[in-house]
């Protein structure tokens, strides 16, 4: 990571010992929970070694009732459950750094705002007012579900992110009238 990529982090996240430290909680068994795949990994390290974590953390898992619990609640979000295991898959990863909050709601949300801007451009109607409108309101809120990234996420997710071309590029394609 560049110093450019860990002000960005810095700015976006927080580290985990300072997390634990603020919520009371032991940051050695928040670290065992995420090698035994109950809790996120960091979405970054920063080159001075500190392990980056949401500030939202733990809140799925209070949601949840617990960590024991968290799997099982994050799962039933999706109506299929090989799908919800994908995704909880993902949100253990830690690579989940595509939302300033990552819920099981955002996620979807995320996907089908993703889907539908994506459509949208081969849609009949892309000279109306109204389908302008309707594809700038997609894009605006995926744009206030996601942070800008880095040039590192970009490096490590092999290229552009949703950000890049769901939200630049459409609307450098697509400008407001």
């Amino acid at each position: 990571m560049t110093d450019t990529d860990d002000v960005y982090v810095s700015a976006q996240f927080v580290a985990l010992e300072e997390l634990c430290a603020a919520q009371g909680r032991d940051v050695d068994a928040a670290r065992r929970s995420m090698l035994e795949r109950r809790l996120p990994l960091p979405g970054y390290v920063r080159s001075d070694g500190a392990e980056m974590v949401p500030a939202d953390l733990f809140a799925l898992t209070d949601e949840a009732g617990g960590t024991d619990l968290l799997e099982a609640w994050f799962t039933a979000h999706w109506a299929d459950p090989t799908t919800g295991k994908a995704e909880w898959n993902a949100y253990l990863s830690g690579q989940y750094v595509c939302l300033h909050s990552v819920t099981p709601a955002t996620i979807q949300r995320k996907e089908y705002l993703t889907a539908a801007i994506s459509a949208a451009a081969n849609e009949p109607d892309t000279a109306s007012a109204q389908w302008s409108e309707r594809l700038h309101a997609l894009i605006d809120e995926l744009d206030a579900l996601e942070p800008a990234f880095t040039a590192y996420d970009r490096l490590r997710f092999g290229g552009p992110t949703s950000r890049d071309t769901c939200v630049d590029a459409m609307r450098a394609r697509f400008p407001r009238p």
